[in-house]
């Protein structure tokens, strides 16, 4: 189900993120159950969070809209993928585009920058994060397409919606 068919399914009991980000994976439409982490141009807890067993879920990542360093590259969206996550969501950059884009991971960030992130594992992880106008809280339904990103309400299954 496209995002916009979810909107007018479920209406005000979901939020849609406002932010314009940018469409940069493989996998143009995704789903899942948000993991949420909160950093700022430090990618280490990005790469040992997409290390582990992703189970079809949604990283969703507040990097406080920073484009001044990329917080996830091909190397760890490979790991993504090898790994079972359906997909990313930055607020803030990336690297390496061309190769994320031949990936099957859903990838939607701000933009691009070369610049690598320190890798010291700051952060804070499965925390509320905010950002366009949107509460992702860890666990909730995450769905993203080409229009955008939507948070589904909490008595709603991934069994309830089919992507399209």
């Amino acid at each position: 189900m496209a995002t916009a068919d979810l909107v007018d399914r479920y209406g005000e009991e979901l939020a849609s993120c406002d932010t314009q980000l940018r469409q940069l994976g493989g996998r143009r439409t995704f789903a899942g159950r948000a993991v949420t982490i909160a950093c700022h141009q430090d990618n280490g807890l990005v790469k040992s969070t997409l290390a582990e067993p992703g189970e079809g879920r949604v990283l969703v990542v507040d990097g406080g809209g920073s484009l001044h360093t990329a917080l996830m590259g091909d190397l760890i969206a490979g790991s993504a993928v090898a790994n079972g996550w359906a997909g990313v969501v930055i607020n803030g950059a990336v690297r390496d585009s061309a190769a994320l884009a031949g990936l099957d991971l859903g990838v939607k960030a701000l933009g691009t920058n070369p610049r690598k992130s320190a890798k010291a594992g700051a952060g804070r992880r499965d925390v509320v994060v905010e950002f366009g106008g949107a509460r992702f809280v860890p666990g909730a339904l995450v769905v993203a397409d080409d229009d955008g990103v939507v948070i589904l309400p909490a008595h709603v299954a991934p069994t309830d919606i089919v992507l399209s």
